[in-house]
């Protein structure tokens, strides 16, 4: 990770990841600051190219022709990754509060959350109208709205609110791809009506009259119906109704109207403008708050310019310098919004009408050259270089003063051994922040800290204990945590036990004393988010720095000696049941690389997080006869241990397997794990390889495993009922996906095939 390359001395926050801040991460990627950590807290994991969107919309463009996947992009960047929503910011503490986490601490932060349409203003808007931002819920809805059309009978009426070019190409673009899909469907795309809304006198205001033009043409030739100096009043479910005039009839209304800012920047008391957007200064810096910037449609510049992800693609070069300057103390740069700009606005079809101050064009020429702009546009940040870049002239040293300097002085010369512990100050104050917890049979803790814990076992009851490590495979050392509680936890709730301490062993990278502290609360915090709901306390540990982030943790549990699950319990007959996908090895082989798209990672990292508590107690309430975790050795590896133990053979269904998304892919790439060969070599435990070997998914069942799920032998008679309930406690993925058999004369004791 690049982040070990250097002592982390400054923290680069950036929230949100709009246009501004992908050309940031870009720019940072290819030039990094030595010492300057950047964090990347994004609500959405693939950002929309608003240039393309009316394009997605009609049905030009795919979901990844239109989305900058942050993913791979913060990968190539170095970046920590934190998939959440910012809440609150406490400016004394210099620190962010984001849902579901500890807070975020900067040095420089930069803010580019976009903007949304104003709809708190108007009754019912909220409750009845489709906003177009946030883009990600307006597409999930917006699929949602199709089918509506498709399935209703007789006359549907739609009604767009907003005469600007995003109200005027939306109400064009959704018209288009609709009677295109009633058509396609056999269905009369003439009883599909629209109407265009505006408060003014005329649509496109910000544009020429040559425009304004051309597109009164082009909404009179769809049916478009233009109803200008309709100043919205109320949204009900049935009708639009404007100031003074008649109620407009409507089945779904769509919202494009003035853009709205979020609340948390001037609640703070960040300098903000009467809408609450953040009041900055030519470089792009808050007027009230040096070391905080603000750029796209969130920021209010000195000379107002329209909300276009025009502009906000032209500040990201000027932000990305202004951020690399302020972080080494140099004189930040002015941004200079052009004067003129020119705008490629498309009629839904593949044509398109170019504006630039006073003159127009039209034409699907116009279209072809829009789309080229746009995708090579895209390129830029999804086809990234295939490159490690080299550290920028700055020193880790120019971003240091003061004390910070004297920090600096001792980090090129760490100790081993003992020395290369944590200071007993920093893990002072970890431990102090942490929620104290306690049992009544942990003697001795972290309440009570001594040379060691000291446990107690209860009478009747065994100790079950297993031990996990491995270095961070993300930069998010919360989540890291949590994975790998969960991960060590999985061979407790294995056996059937009840959690109930562990031990941490941590490694934290080299840094400032406050990022040392940070890192290690961070950790800590997210293990104690699995550890804490599971029942069990963190009863002690150890920590030291080194070149890179490790955790790992020693976990105790109780279990009745006799009631202890194991892997040889399998009896013929049995189903096998796996309750969660697998793939997180050959996905994150892939992550490394950059070829990964970062909805895939996020989806096996919340696998990650599941804990199989729930899933253990189920399985139990049905009868398991053996249980292990998926982990390392993968799915066949841990199989071929059970079949071992309990003398049988199995039959393995390798579609029923559930894998997860984009898995298949990355296999299909050749992209693997790097303890994928150790694992193959079991696949002399299957049968008729030779043809079985040559299925798609055949590689996944040696796919390593981090926090897998469970895999279990239950009674043939009880597994639907077993799965139906798990899927009920949040395992979706759940399934059968085998039988056991008794061991026969064949000397490969699995055998695999494609269908059950």
């Amino acid at each position: 990770m690049k982040g070990a390359k250097a002592p982390v001395v400054k923290d680069l926050v950036l929230v949100g990841g709009g246009h501004a801040h992908v050309a940031v991460l870009r720019r940072f990627g290819m030039q990094p600051v030595p010492g300057l950590r950047l964090t990347l807290i994004t609500r959405d994991m693939h950002t929309p190219y608003s240039g393309m969107l009316p394009g997605y919309v009609a049905g030009h463009y795919g979901y990844d022709d239109c989305h900058i996947d942050l993913g791979p992009l913060a990968r190539f960047t170095g970046a920590r990754l934190y998939h959440a929503e910012v809440e609150g910011l406490d400016l004394s503490a210099r620190q962010l509060r984001v849902a579901g986490r500890p807070p975020v601490g900067f040095d420089l932060l930069s803010i580019n959350t976009g903007s949304r349409p104003r709809t708190l203003d108007v009754p019912g808007a909220a409750e009845h109208a489709l906003p177009v931002k946030p883009i990600d819920r307006f597409l999930a809805a917006w699929d949602a709205l199709q089918g509506r059309v498709q399935a209703s009978r007789g006359p549907f009426r739609i009604v767009v609110v907003g005469g600007g070019a995003g109200g005027v190409e939306l109400a064009l673009s959704t018209q288009y791809r609709l009677r295109q899909r009633l058509t396609e469907a056999g269905d009369d795309p003439a009883r599909l009506t629209y109407a265009l809304l505006t408060r003014g006198p005329e649509i496109l205001p910000t544009h020429n009259p040559g425009v304004r033009r051309r597109f009164r043409r082009v909404l009179a030739e769809r049916g478009i119906e233009l109803r200008t100096d309709h100043e919205v009043v109320e949204v009900t479910d049935a009708e639009v109704r404007a100031q003074g005039q008649t109620p407009v009839p409507a089945d779904a209304v769509l919202w494009v109207t003035d853009a709205a800012a979020p609340s948390w920047p001037g609640e703070a008391g960040l300098a903000v403008d009467e809408s609450g957007f953040i009041r900055v200064d030519q470089r792009l810096q808050s007027v009230s708050h040096p070391g905080i910037f603000a750029a796209g449609d969130v920021a209010a510049l000195p000379s107002a310019r329209p909300k276009s992800g025009v502009f906000a693609v032209r500040q990201g070069p000027v932000l990305s310098a202004n951020l690399r300057r302020a972080a080494t103390a140099r004189t930040l740069r002015p941004y200079r919004p052009q004067r003129h700009f020119l705008g490629l606005i498309s009629t839904g079809d593949r044509y398109a009408v170019a504006s630039r101050g006073d003159w127009s064009l039209e034409g699907a020429w116009l279209w072809r050259w829009k789309d080229w702009i746009d995708r090579r546009f895209m390129a830029r940040f999804n086809e990234l270089p295939a490159m490690d870049p080299e550290p920028g002239p700055e020193l880790a040293a120019g971003l240091a003063d003061g004390e910070a300097i004297r920090e600096l002085s001792t980090l090129a010369m760490r100790c081993g051994g003992c020395g290369a512990k944590v200071g007993s100050s920093v893990l002072t104050r970890v431990m102090q922040r942490l929620p104290a917890s306690r049992r009544e049979d942990v003697l001795i803790g972290l309440d009570a800290p001594d040379d060691a814990s000291l446990l107690a076992v209860p009478p009747g009851k065994a100790l079950v204990q297993s031990v996990d490590y491995f270095r961070a495979f993300l930069e998010d050392a919360y989540t890291f945590g949590q994975i790998a509680a969960n991960h060590a936890l999985g061979d407790v709730f294995a056996m059937g036990a009840e959690p109930q301490s562990a031990l941490a062993i941590a490694t934290v990278p080299y840094g400032r004393e406050r990022v040392v502290e940070e890192t290690l609360y961070e950790l800590l915090a997210g293990a104690l988010a699995i550890l804490t709901p599971a029942g069990a306390v963190l009863a002690g540990g150890h920590s030291s720095e080194g070149a890179e982030l490790a955790f790992g943790l020693t976990v105790n549990g109780l279990v009745e000696p006799e009631r202890a699950w194991r892997k040889g319990g399998l009896q013929p007959g049995d189903a096998l049941i796996l309750t969660k996908p697998i793939g997180t090895g050959t996905l994150f082989a892939a992550d490394m690389r950059r070829r990964a798209k970062g909805r895939w990672v996020e989806a096996a990292i919340a696998s990650m997080c599941v804990s199989s508590q729930a899933a253990a107690a189920c399985l139990g309430r049905h009868g398991v006869r053996a249980c292990t975790d998926v982990t390392g050795f993968g799915l066949l590896g841990h199989l071929v241990e059970m079949t071992r133990a309990s003398g049988v053979d199995a039959v393995l269904d390798i579609e029923a397997v559930p894998v997860l998304d984009g898995a298949s892919e990355t296999v299909a790439a050749g992209i693997l794990s790097s303890l994928q060969p150790q694992n193959l070599r079991l696949r002399r435990a299957v049968r008729d390889l030779e043809w079985i070997g040559q299925h798609p998914r055949f590689p996944l069942l040696f796919d390593p495993q981090t926090a897998g799920g469970l895999l279990a032998g239950v009674p043939a008679e009880r597994a639907g009922a077993c799965v139906e309930e798990l899927r009920g406690l949040g395992y979706p993925a759940a399934a059968i996906i085998g039988r056991i058999e008794p061991h026969g004369e064949a000397e490969a004791p699995i055998a695999v095939t494609r269908a059950g």
